[in-house]
């Protein structure tokens, strides 16, 4: 049965359920609370944000790695009504300006910094007002809808609302008002925009109901038999559907613990699910892998895990049996999905054979219909027959913000939601992904569209015309690699070229091989043959690899 009920009704009844299991721990800062506790934490926050003058449907953004305040935030938007628009944590200026501007966010929350960026100075820079400007009335000339900058910090920053000054708005916000605006939201509100890059170039808003993600975290759990004697331990970022969807709220809907890793360091995980002895683990493979491979990795325990999902990019089968075998976590599952579908379609389930672990994403989950078709003629292929991924349900998107047309090429007529991912049906019933139509690559779970990164690079003075294409890598799945055509004269080395992007597009943005071209390849109607780059790219990368 799907729920049907909004994120803060749902937290609600999970609170009355279990009041006294911790509902999250932050192990690094000894921070400990029950359901109860964070039931009431976030009732006052949703007051804070009402206090501060955001309304049902109002944009508020929120930029910080897996902090404290980002999880209560998570909550007490779902809980007041405003739409939570979530930012990559390595987002440089340049992307946080279009996101913000994209997005109509008019609240920003925001930590001080992020492995060495500092978030505060990004922000001055777009707003240069902010050293002038009135708390909560900010007149920003480059961001004119953004209002309201909040710091997860009581350090004092010009125009910018110190975290306690914030939660003090809740002093003017009544229970009974607070009520009174739960009641008014519906399940088929969007409560959530996350970005994901396209095709097309730029990245696109998903908008997610409380009906999407809370059913989607449901199913999630109930696929990995979670119950509120379950403690996972979440180092997945909360910007992503992993951390915020397959994380937060597939715990919260089961009153199982969080035991939440603010940034992901194999040590710390390692360290947590011991000293938590957490039940359940969360990663993308490469997080599994570094964890795996760590130099003290023997000397922690992990026998208390059991379950947890690998997700984000190819599974490889021999990692899945490392964490089976040698972590312990017997029943770990597998998803395959993406923002558009809240996220997850398909899954393996906790009690399924392990053949079927490692080497498919499982079965459609309930609620969710699939179809796998032949993408030029777009009927319904046998199985066993590869073709496109279609899914269709509760977990559709409602579409991509302010981008009709977008959502038009994603969503069909009758509701089908391209995945431009290609499948095939085995005989059982369970789904194997053997590849993508579309460009995209994944690195490290981070997904890349080749024309962002071009677009970028073509800013460059001395450059004419690049391409960029996914080469496969041990470490990451996947790393970038340019092929550039430099103009006339000029002269650029690999390493000139990287520095250019430092510190200006995300670093999991940067190509890692470069290579300078006079020409590419060209159809005869002109088209670039990027399937002759890739595997010129795939033998240009095995060679530097030696």
């Amino acid at each position: 049965m799907l729920m049907h009920r909004t994120v803060g009704e749902m937290l609600h009844q999970t609170a009355k359920e279990f009041p006294e299991t911790e509902a999250y721990v932050y192990p690094e800062k000894g921070i400990r609370k029950t359901y109860r506790e964070f039931d009431q934490e976030t009732d006052e926050l949703a007051k804070a944000f009402i206090g501060l003058g955001i309304k049902k449907g109002e944009h508020v953004a929120i930029w910080s790695d897996n902090k404290r305040e980002w999880l209560l935030s998570q909550f007490a938007t779902g809980k007041m009504g405003a739409v939570l628009v979530t930012v990559n944590t390595n987002y440089q200026e340049a992307e946080l300006k279009y996101l913000l501007e994209q997005s109509d966010a008019s609240t920003l929350i925001l930590g001080e910094e992020f492995k060495g960026t500092s978030y505060i100075e990004i922000i001055q820079s777009l707003c240069p007002e902010l050293f002038t400007g009135t708390k909560g009335a900010l007149d920003c000339e480059g961001l004119p809808r953004l209002k309201r900058i909040i710091v997860m910090s009581d350090k004092e920053y010009p125009g910018i609302y110190t975290w306690q000054e914030f939660e003090a708005f809740a002093q003017t916000t009544t229970n009974d008002q607070l009520k009174d605006k739960m009641k008014a939201l519906h399940p088929d509100d969007v409560i959530n925009i996350q970005y994901t890059s396209g095709t097309t170039g730029f990245p696109k808003g998903v908008m997610l109901s409380h009906d999407n993600i809370v059913n989607n975290g449901q199913i999630i759990g109930d696929f990995m038999n979670l119950t509120s004697k379950d403690r996972l331990c979440i180092p997945v970022p909360f910007f992503h559907c992993f951390g915020c969807v397959l994380g937060n709220m597939a715990a919260v809907t089961h009153g199982s613990t969080m035991v939440i890793i603010e940034q992901f360091e194999p040590k710390k995980v390692l360290q947590a699910v011991q000293d938590e002895k957490c039940t359940a683990l969360h990663g993308v493979p490469t997080m599994f892998i570094s964890e795996l491979n760590h130099p003290d990795y023997a000397i922690y325990d992990t026998s208390t895990l059991r379950t947890g999902i690998m997700a984000g990019s190819p599974c490889p089968i021999e990692v899945m049996k490392k964490v089976i075998h040698d972590m312990g976590a017997g029943e770990i599952t597998i998803c395959y999905g993406q923002t558009e579908a809240s996220p997850v379609i398909t899954q393996t389930k906790w009690n399924d054979a392990i053949e079927k672990r490692v080497s498919t994403v499982g079965k459609p989950h309930p609620h969710v219909e699939v179809k796998i078709i032949n993408p030029v003629t777009q009927e319904e292929v046998l199985s066993g027959t590869p073709g496109e991924l279609c899914a269709r349900g509760y977990l559709i998107m409602k579409g991509y913000y302010k981008n009709e047309e977008a959502t038009r090429e994603a969503i069909d007529s009758d509701g089908w939601l391209h995945t431009g991912d290609i499948a095939v049906l085995d005989s059982e019933g369970y789904i194997e992904i053997t590849g993508r139509i579309k460009d995209m690559i994944i690195r490290g779970g981070e997904n890349i569209y080749p024309r962002e990164v071009e677009e970028f690079l073509y800013q460059h003075p001395a450059i004419q015309d690049v391409q960029v294409v996914g080469v496969p890598d041990a470490k990451y799945g996947e790393e970038l690699m340019a092929w550039v055509i430099l103009k006339d004269a000029e002269v650029l080395t690999p390493e000139e070229l990287r520095n250019a992007c430092r510190g200006k597009i995300s670093h999991h943005k940067i190509p890692k091989y470069i290579e300078f071209v006079s020409s590419y390849p060209m159809t005869a109607s002109g088209k670039i043959q990027k399937y002759i780059l890739r595997e010129m790219s795939i033998k240009k990368a095995e060679v530097e690899a030696k």
